[in-house]
């Protein structure tokens, strides 16, 4: 469930960075930090499928297993890395969604 939620999260910082358009300072570094997450996402949760598919009491795919799930395991340690530098870089709001309390100024 944490790797839906990491996914929805993403897609919706895609958005808002393409509503914020190329005129936005970090536009393709987030662009193509966020679209690599996304990929890595996708690629791990393929692999988690194959890994639970396979039978883990059979000893001739043990090695196989094993393998699968230390590249699992690294790729979800490239998405965190990826997702720290998503948030350190930041998505703005696009003000494309006005304050109900209207322009104030102080």
């Amino acid at each position: 469930m944490l790797d839906v939620a990491l996914f929805m999260a993403n897609a919706t910082q895609l958005k808002a960075v393409l509503e914020q358009g190329p005129s936005f300072r970090y536009y393709v570094t987030l662009t193509t930090l966020i679209s690599i997450s996304l990929f890595l996402q996708t690629v791990i949760g393929i692999l988690l499928i194959v890994i639970a598919r396979l039978n883990l009491n059979d000893v001739t795919k043990q090695q196989r297993l094993n393998l699968l799930n230390n590249i699992a395991t690294a790729l979800v340690f490239f998405t965190v890395i990826i997702n720290i530098f998503i948030t350190a870089f930041g998505v703005q709001k696009t003000g494309l969604y006005p304050s109900p309390y209207g322009r104030r100024y102080y």
